[in-house]
């Protein structure tokens, strides 16, 4: 008797859930609501996640049960000792079910307050409080899968990439650009020229490679002192599946002195306190004269949107463009709707709707400054999302356009330049920020960072050091920390590891010596490396006992042609000559490299760990006496560099990883984890020849190894 009472709700809860359907139906209707005829059909994704599984459950307790017989007409029923009896087996089989099979994405919920901003100004205060405590009903929770974005198909002749061979991503972190943080991570980011998509059309090139994702970080984790570790708090990468985690080995030998700060910097904290508090003391104004003639039906609408009927809400905000298509709130609405069902839907096309209508919104006459600043910089946001830098560069220009004095919206403008590679006019965009604001922290470090990448090392450091220290919101970023140490390095400054030691307590870095950007938490973590330890024994063996044949080749090639070893461009050099010849990058041939060297290849190609490996090279690397290689690190821990010796002039050459300086041997191999800083020098009286093998790293599972995005 109990199990069937407990397959359906109590009475009351149905027909409560009735008459809170009913309600917005009749709001809906007071409105003047419109029937599917007149709107159409919603816009809708797929209800298949592309991995093949069901779409997430679109309303409240999956199916809806419907009241069964007996239960209002004369059926059985049951003492109030029953009911009681039914109420807390459901409760105690509710709470093993949400706990046991995590049905709730707690961290989802919690980020949910945001979704009540119910008077449009951006954030969850007082008054949106008091609409909340007067819903009747809870709002529906809705726990979608996250996925990072996948990456693009390969077109036609994406087998070979034609990277030019002397491209070194040795040290990408070296050129990388600061990205802004996003809102939000739930689309993926696709090619605008596949059939069926409808896109605003913008002039030029669009760069639809992609966006950073931001994933959820796990609580750091203290280890052991004196222990290589790899910090939780790193820029982690989306796995399905995570490896055991290894206990890092032991660091041998002393270490560079570095000041350990124990004490967390808490300035950025407290300068993003102070930001929220005074954007509150001043609410938006969004509504003109028409839009406050028609207050109640656009209140109506929203607290449809609020409450999670999205497709009601959209049909009334539809509605209301239509009777009123002068107001701005109104279609500002209709924005936030689309938005809105973009973002449960996982919809591109939604999104790219929502982008338009936000446009609409800003052009419209009597808009309010407020809300015209609203609609352009959502507009940009999600523009950038979907990788539209130049729209999103555009419509950063309108604001600026439209309020000049914001050296906010200014100091983003120069973002947008940096996320297309113009480094010129984004130079030009923060020295007038600085012309006005010469205290400006974001505007510092981003100047900074340029100066850098100019090569004006000494002209950087204090742009990058006061941007840091002033704690301004967008400044804590790992590779402000990463690019005044080596700043610092060049010139001589061992205060560099005191700003390394910093950023690894802000969680940017493993340690003072493990500063890559781009990891997957919990692999092991130690600079040297032996053939057992990687279990890549086989291919150790084959580059030892043929090390003669890929030596005659690599020399040919460079008797023949010395065009093909090209020269290193990453900036890492600090004197000398260094020349490098791609056979394979990020997993794929270079062009046609192997037609120079066809039994090496062939005998690379047994070894996918290699060849495969999307975060690596495979290449030749010619270093000419009186050469010397800064510090620095590459960008992920990811991968493990091996080093066959081919023609080793003695005594001179050397390289150094962490604490540890060792030479390298005609015919052997040496292995290091190249996200350790490490440094090389070349002082023999001829040139060093060897031959660069990047391998996955042997903790990461083969799912791991398919879906990370290629370095």
């Amino acid at each position: 008797m109990q199990r069937c009472a407990s397959s359906q709700p109590p009475v009351e809860e149905i027909h409560a859930e009735e008459e809170e359907e009913e309600e917005d139906r009749e709001v809906f209707q007071e409105m003047g609501g419109v029937n599917e005829e007149q709107v159409g059909p919603v816009e809708e994704a797929s209800a298949w996640e592309p991995d093949g599984r069901p779409a997430p459950v679109e309303h409240k307790n999956g199916k809806r049960a419907e009241a069964g017989p007996g239960a209002a007409d004369g059926g059985p029923r049951f003492s109030m000792f029953t009911w009681l009896v039914v109420v807390a087996l459901l409760g105690v089989w509710s709470s093993v079910a949400v706990f046991y099979f995590d049905i709730v994405d707690y961290d989802r919920v919690l980020g949910k307050l945001a979704a009540y901003d119910t008077d449009g100004d951006g954030d969850f205060d007082v008054e949106d409080a008091k609409v909340l405590l007067e819903k009747t009903s809870k709002p529906e929770v809705e726990t979608p899968t996250q996925r990072a974005p996948e990456p693009e198909e390969d077109g036609p002749g994406a087998e070979e990439t034609s990277a030019p061979g002397s491209q070194d991503v040795e040290s990408e972190i070296q050129a990388a650009v600061p990205l802004p943080p996003l809102d939000d991570s739930h689309f993926v980011p696709d090619d605008p020229t596949e059939p069926g998509q409808r896109y605003e059309e913008e002039p030029g090139s669009i760069d639809t490679t992609g966006v950073l994702v931001e994933e959820n970080q796990p609580e750091e984790t203290e280890g052991e002192s004196g222990r290589y570790q790899t910090s939780s708090k790193l820029s982690q990468e989306a796995e399905a599946e995570k490896p055991p985690k290894a206990e890092p080995e032991p660091q041998t030998g002393s270490t560079r002195p570095t000041e350990s700060r124990q004490a967390a910097d808490g300035a950025a904290e407290k300068a993003a306190e102070e930001q929220k508090d005074k954007a509150k003391k001043k609410k938006p104004k969004l509504l003109n004269k028409i839009d406050k003639s028609i207050k109640s039906e656009i209140d109506a609408a929203e607290r449809l949107r609020k409450k999670g009927n999205l497709d009601l809400a959209l049909k009334a905000f539809d509605s209301l463009v239509q009777q009123h298509p002068l107001s701005p709130r109104a279609r500002y609405g209709k924005a936030q709707v689309q938005d809105d069902l973009a973002d449960k839907l996982r919809s591109n096309d939604l999104l790219q709707s929502a982008i338009n209508t936000y446009g609409e919104a800003a052009e419209l006459p009597d808009v309010t400054s407020d809300l015209l600043r609203a609609a352009l910089k959502r507009r940009a946001e999600r523009q950038q999302f979907l990788g539209r830098m130049r729209g999103s560069l555009a419509t950063l220009q309108k604001l600026v356009n439209a309020f000049p004095d914001d050296v906010g919206l200014r100091n983003d403008l120069g973002v947008a330049h940096l996320l297309l590679g113009d480094n010129k006019g984004a130079k030009k965009v923060y020295e007038e920020v600085l012309a006005v604001a010469p205290s400006n922290g974001f505007a510092k470090v981003h100047y900074g960072f340029i100066l850098k990448a100019e090569n004006k090392i000494a002209e950087s450091i204090p742009y990058l050091r006061e941007g840091l220290e002033s704690g301004e919101p967008g400044t804590d970023d790992g590779r402000f920390y990463f690019h005044l140490g080596d700043a610092l390095q060049r010139v001589g400054d061992d205060s560099a590891y005191q700003w390394y030691e910093r950023g690894h307590q802000r969680g940017h870095f493993a340690s003072v010596w493990q500063r890559s950007l781009y990891n997957v938490e919990g692999l092991k973590a130690q600079p040297w490396w032996t053939p057992q330890e990687t279990g890549y024994v086989d291919l150790v063996r084959m580059l030892e006992r043929n090390w003669k044949t890929i030596r005659d080749e690599a020399l040919a090639v460079m008797d023949r042609s010395r065009g093909r070893f090209l020269p290193e461009e990453e900036n890492l050099r600090e004197k000398g000559e260094w020349g490098q010849y791609t056979l394979w990058q990020q997993g794929k041939r270079v062009g046609n490299a192997c037609q120079g060297v066809p039994k090496t290849c062939a005998l690379m190609e047994r070894f996918p760990e290699a060849t495969g490996c999307k975060r690596g090279q495979i290449k030749f690397s010619v270093m000419q006496p009186g050469t010397h290689v800064w510090p620095h690190t590459g960008p992920t821990n990811c991968r493990l560099r091996m080093h066959l010796g081919l023609v080793i002039p003695a005594p001179g050459c050397r390289i150094r990883c962490t604490d540890q300086t060792r030479e390298w041997e005609e015919g052997k191999v040496l292995i290091f984890d190249d996200s350790f800083e490490h440094e090389v020098w070349q002082d023999a009286d001829s040139y060093r020849l060897i031959f660069i093998v990047d391998v996955w790293h042997p903790e990461l599972s083969q799912y791991q190894r398919q879906t990370l995005s290629p370095i």
